[in-house]
């Protein structure tokens, strides 16, 4: 039986929504929980002085036509948001609320896809609040815990421990200290976390 690994992602990231399709299939099939670590990746590339690649134009293109591809072989249904980058740090912050409310894996699973298969604008308030409300949580309860300082702190201390660690972009796996970026890693975290 393989080890728990972390997962380190944001849901700004198309390639960290790719890596969790395929992570929920190994957590099934494998019957192992993943620990899932959220980071605010913009957080992390400034403390890194990196450029996002959705900021630069090739890449961003490039990005687009890659994650298709990887969805495709992977039989993902996916749709690159039109309303990309998505501020996630309301988003983000949710995870830890959403995690005290013993419904993160939930949380995580609907954000990811009303982002990257159903194109949501998760930029607009309003359409956020219906998200919330239809994962059964009272929009405005969980959207004040949000701003909370406990839940604040808490991402703000995940996002600069994992730049400790010298994690610098999502997806990021760490199997027996080891890290593997990138949703092409995959394969090789898993043959860590199996020794």
């Amino acid at each position: 039986m393989i080890k728990s690994f972390d997962f380190y992602f944001d849901f700004v990231s198309p390639y960290s929504f790719l890596a969790h399709k395929e992570l929920r299939k190994i957590e099934n099939k494998e019957s192992i929980k993943i620990k899932y670590m959220p980071v605010l990746l913009g957080g992390l590339h400034n403390l890194h002085g990196i450029k996002a690649p959705a900021f630069i134009p090739a890449k961003a293109k490039h990005m687009i036509r890659d994650c298709k591809l990887i969805a495709e072989k992977n039989n993902v249904k996916f749709k690159f948001n039109s309303y990309f980058p998505i501020r996630s740090l309301n988003l983000m912050r949710g995870v830890l609320v959403a995690e005290e409310d013993n419904i993160k894996s939930y949380y995580i699973d609907n954000i990811f896809n009303k982002i990257w298969q159903d194109g949501l604008n998760m930029n607009d308030e309003i359409i956020i609040q219906k998200v919330l409300k239809n994962l059964n949580v009272n929009p405005k309860t969980f959207t004040l815990r949000l701003t909370s300082s406990q839940i604040k702190d808490s991402l703000r201390k995940k996002t600069s421990d994992a730049y400790q660690k010298g994690i610098f972009g999502a997806p990021t796996f760490v199997a027996n200290n080891k890290i593997f970026w990138g949703q092409d890693r995959l394969e090789f975290a898993l043959k860590e976390a199996n020794k």
